[in-house]
């Protein structure tokens, strides 16, 4: 029996709630695992050691992070949550960066209205983690190749340059306007604090919940699950299996 088991930061704001719980579901019908439930790592609950042991017991899950870098929560604390149920908990890799991501970002760009002459600043979350400062830094790389035009990045917390600094360097380079493209999985703390910058225009995060989740977001989970089966060495015949709706799956709505 396989189970995947999605997990995003948690958040106390009702539109990211319904935003993530509407993209988790999604996943979940992508991958069509035999179980399939939702945690978090932080604020809302179930955590994931609860999550976890509320699965089959024979089953084989799949921990698919909905988070967009490394860092802390993906390196230690998913590790850490995983480390006990041995070879039956398997952790995926991060969604981001991908190239998908920047196309993503490029269309919440397009809809803000971004023109010729204007200078975008990628506005990440940041980590303490240099693997997520890296992720982040990646990120701007692509989204520039995406917008065939130069990218900075700035960083919201833990990690330099800081958002307002980058904002206010581009700000300093030359005519038109500094808009900031989210690089946030949903609404929340760290787009509240984004749209409290100097930017001239903040784009919507990622996800929202009165919209439907970009196919490109559902494609990049569905293959961090299967890769990481691929590389735990999982045969495909226990993969290709109906999934049911059990007891033990945890409603990803509920807070």
């Amino acid at each position: 029996m396989i189970a995947i088991l999605t997990v995003s930061h948690g958040t106390s704001d009702s539109l990211g709630q319904r935003a993530v719980s509407r993209f988790a579901e999604a996943v979940h019908d992508a991958v069509d695992a035999e179980v399939a439930a939702h945690a978090f790592v932080d604020v809302q609950q179930p955590d994931v050691p609860s999550a976890l042991a509320a699965l089959p017991a024979e089953a084989t899950v799949v921990i698919v992070p909905l988070l967009l870098s490394r860092g802390y929560h993906l390196g230690h604390d998913l590790r850490k949550a995983a480390a006990p149920f041995g070879e039956r908990a398997i952790v995926a890799g991060a969604l981001g960066p991908d190239p998908r991501l920047a196309q993503i970002l490029r269309r919440r760009l397009q809809e803000a209205g971004l023109g010729r002459d204007d200078r975008i600043v990628l506005a990440a979350a940041g980590s303490s983690d240099r693997a997520g400062v890296d992720d982040g830094l990646e990120a701007g790389l692509l989204l520039g190749v995406a917008c065939l035009r130069p990218v900075t990045v700035g960083f919201l917390s833990a990690a330099q340059p800081s958002l307002d600094s980058a904002v206010a360097r581009a700000a300093a380079d030359g005519p038109g306007r500094v808009v900031a493209a989210s690089y946030l999985l949903a609404p929340g703390y760290f787009h509240r604090l984004a749209q409290r910058s100097a930017a001239d225009i903040v784009t919507e995060p990622l996800l929202h919940p009165d919209r439907m989740t970009d196919w490109e977001l559902v494609a990049i989970a569905r293959n961090r699950y299967f890769s990481a089966l691929s590389d735990a060495g999982v045969p495909l015949s226990d993969v290709a299996t109906p999934r049911r709706r059990a007891s033990s799956t945890i409603d990803a709505t509920k807070p």
